[in-house]
């Protein structure tokens, strides 16, 4: 395990990714998106290939790269657009219960 890698293990919030990277955020855009912003930094991660043989030095600057990409993608849209999240995913959001699992619910009334 790298230093990069053991710092990154205390990172928590999405603040303190932004701030250990350097990148410029405006706090109403974090506080509105940030597990989103987070989420997309992963799938950007896990798209990368060879990351972890790279020198720590190439991995920090990629990081930030992706970061700031994650970042921006919320300030040019919105969660609901970007659909990182499931909920969004499943037909806007939407839940759809057929008229037959109704019925059968109430076949069997629950105590």
């Amino acid at each position: 395990m790298n230093d990069l890698t053991r710092s990154l293990a205390q990172l928590s919030s999405a603040e303190e990714f932004l701030d250990y990277f350097g990148v410029p955020y405006e706090q109403p855009v974090v506080n509105v998106s940030r597990l989103h912003i987070l989420k997309r930094f992963y799938q950007y991660l896990r798209q990368e290939q060879g990351f972890g043989e790279r020198e720590e030095s190439a991995q920090r600057k990629r990081y930030r790269e992706l970061l700031t990409r994650a970042y921006q993608d919320f300030v040019d849209s919105t969660p609901a657009r970007e659909k990182v999240f499931k909920v969004f995913q499943d037909s806007a959001g939407r839940q759809h219960v057929s008229v037959d699992s109704l019925r059968r619910s109430l076949d069997h009334p629950q105590a």
